[in-house]
Order: C-alpha cells, then sequence, then structure tokens
C-alpha cells in the first residue's frame, strides 16, 4: 500500500520527496520495486518423516518399557539389556520421545516448591500509618570496616522517627529501635504497618514477636525486588549523595555526630519534592494545609501586582499529595497497564 502511493506521487514531487514524506527508506523502495511484489503466504506442509516409527513400531516400544522389569530402569539401561538379548527396537533418544509424547519423562525426585511471592501492595493516607526500615552500611576507617545504620521512615511524610548506628547488625538492635521508635510516636494498636525487605534482622522471630506484641502489622519486599522498598533506597541516596558524606568515617562517634546533623536537616530544613517541598517535620505535624494556604496567598499577591507575568493562568504552590504508595494497584486497559492513582487523576 505504501509503495503504491510513492508510485502515484513520484510523478508529481519526485520518489525522493515522496519516501520522505511516508517515512519509507528509498532502498528499500527500490529494492521491493525491482523484485516485485512478495509471493503471497503459503502454509507450510509438514510431509512425514520416512525415518520415524510407525504406529505400531511405538506402541511396541511403550509396551517393552512398560514390563516389569523395566519400569524402574532408565531408557539407556533398557537399550543395552535389549541388545544383550539380541533385540533392537530404536534408539535411547526415540526412547525418549516416546515416553515424552505420553507424558511419561518427569523428576522422580521430591521438589521444593516455594509459593509464589504476593507483591505488596501498601496505602498511607496520614502520618504513622505505614511505616518503611532498612539498613545501610557505612564505610569505617580500614578497609573492610562497616558501621551499620538503621533508620525508619513514614513514607506518608517522609518523616524520619528513628535512626539507629551501630557497629554490627542484628536482631536485638533492631527490636529496641522499633520498640522505642514506637512509644516515642505514640502509636496505636492495629494502626501502623511497618514495612521491610527479607533481609535477617527484618525476617527475624524476636522482630516478628515485638511486633505482634505491639500490634503493628509486618509487610515485607518479595525476594530480589528492591522496588518493594522504594522510599528507604531514596532516603539513604539522599543520605550518600549529601556534599559533606565522607568516603569514610573515622570511627563510630564521628559517623554518630554526622548522623544527627544530616537527620535533623532532613527532618527540619530539606524541602522534598514528593510532598510539595515542605519539610517532612511540618508534613509530619500536619502542617501542610496551613502551609499551602499561606503559600497560595503570596503567590495571589504576586498575581494581583503583576498579572501580565503569568501568562496562561495564575500561579499556584506545589500540590501536597494525600496519599503514598508502596505498589500501586495496576488497572488493565487495553494496550497498556495504568497504575490506579494516574486513573483516579
Amino acid at each position: 500500500m505504501v509503495d503504491q502511493t510513492i508510485a502515484e506521487l513520484a510523478p508529481i514531487i519526485g520518489k525522493r520527496a515522496a519516501c520522505a514524506a511516508l517515512g519509507r527508506s528509498r532502498a528499500t523502495y527500490y529494492r521491493r520495486h525491482r523484485q516485485g511484489p512478495p509471493a503471497p503466504w503459503q502454509p507450510r506442509v509438514s510431509s512425514p518423516q520416512p525415518r520415524a516409527l510407525t504406529q505400531v513400531e511405538r506402541a511396541q516400544v511403550l509396551g517393552v518399557m512398560h514390563e516389569e522389569r523395566f519400569v524402574d530402569q532408565a531408557p539407556a539401561s533398557i537399550y543395552a539389556t535389549l541388545l544383550d538379548e539380541g533385540r533392537y527396537l530404536c534408539s535411547v533418544p526415540t526412547m525418549y520421545r516416546v515416553l515424552r509424547a505420553e507424558d511419561e519423562v518427569r523428576e522422580r525426585r521430591r521438589q521444593a516448591r516455594h509459593p509464589a511471592t504476593v507483591k505488596p501492595e501498601l496505602l498511607a493516607t496520614g502520618p504513622n500509618t505505614i511505616w518503611s526500615w532498612d539498613i545501610t552500611k557505612l564505610l569505617g576507617p580500614e578497609k573492610w570496616t562497616y558501621f551499620h545504620l538503621y533508620v525508619i521512615i513514614d513514607i506518608y511524610t517522609r518523616y524520619v522517627p528513628g535512626w539507629l548506628l551501630a557497629k554490627r547488625e542484628t536482631a536485638e538492635l533492631a527490636e529496641r529501635l522499633l520498640a522505642e521508635t514506637i512509644r516515642k510516636q505514640n502509636i496505636i494498636a492495629d494502626r501502623l504497618t511497618i514495612h521491610a525487605d527479607r533481609g535477617t534482622s527484618m525476617a527475624s522471630k524476636t522482630v516478628a514477636l515485638l511486633l505482634a506484641d505491639l500490634g503493628v502489622t509486618k509487610s515485607h519486599s518479595r525476594p530480589h525486588c528492591s522496588n518493594d522498598n522504594p522510599y528507604s533506597e531514596a532516603q539513604f541516596k539522599t543520605l550518600k549523595y549529601r556534599p559533606e558524606f565522607p568516603n569514610r568515617f573515622g570511627s563510630i562517634e564521628d559517623g554518630h555526630a554526622f548522623c544527627q546533623r544530616f537527620f535533623h536537616w532532613y527532618n527540619h530544613q530539606h524541602r522534598h519534592s514528593g510532598i510539595g517541598w515542605l519539610t517532612p517535620a511540618a508534613m509530619h505535624a500536619g502542617l501542610a494545609e496551613a502551609m499551602t494556604v499561606q503559600r497560595q496567598t503570596v503567590l495571589d499577591a504576586a498575581y494581583q501586582a503583576h498579572p501580565e507575568r503569568f501568562v496562561r493562568r495564575p500561579p499556584q504552590p506545589p500540590t501536597v499529595p494525600d496519599a503514598a504508595w508502596i505498589n500501586p494497584p495496576v488497572l488493565t486497559i487495553p494496550g497498556k497497564e495504568v497504575p490506579t492513582q494516574e486513573v483516579l487523576l
């Protein structure tokens, strides 16, 4: 169809312009023009393989392998036994093909079958409803030495309510951090969900028992899927991309002093793009609406002073999201998959 249109346009605007207008390579057009129209597609007719076993011979091979003396032997062993008896039915691969056609080739050993892990789908519509926590390593003063930084982050407000720097990673330290942070935030039972990956400390029994005693729901990422814990990963990136972040920490005290400065800055000074460029502390304290109104007042005054500078519409402050998702559910629309929050928008 395209080649026919090019042929009709060529006498008017030339072949080069016609090919460019229709997005067809000139080399492709000339090659097809020389070769003529492609031959119509013909279904492939498969002829029977002259060397294949007949149905009678296949039944004979299957019957021999079903004999009581051969039911527990491999085809290669059956083949060798028959040769010693002066019989040849077929080759060993053909024996396997015959068995495979009858669905009789399978793994006989017991195999561990793990159930498919469910993708976590968590929704936070307010502070202290969904926390995410993880552990990252900070390089110590010498090679192969590390300090372990435990960090809890509220995914709705991006506020860090608790952190801990230690020389080792243990479930006991994680249990202590979680217990102290939950107590400081006055968490009500059955209101909080804590999400983490499947590290040894995160999946430990001591942490699971603590959360159960406190009425906290636990959630875990799928194995080898860092996308299931995006808020902690993004927070660690912010930490390690700070200009003052050193290549190595000279001591545990040095690392502790840095973390104190960083998390104070992160909570109270850092303007986070994910929460309308508010600070996590202001978002966590419920000041988002009041600060948005204040910003709108400033922008309204600027618009009244110079409306000609705002061509499209009056200025508006950054939008503060009313929800935060970990893996929002996906709606299947013909041709593509769209996250639920995009459809709602």
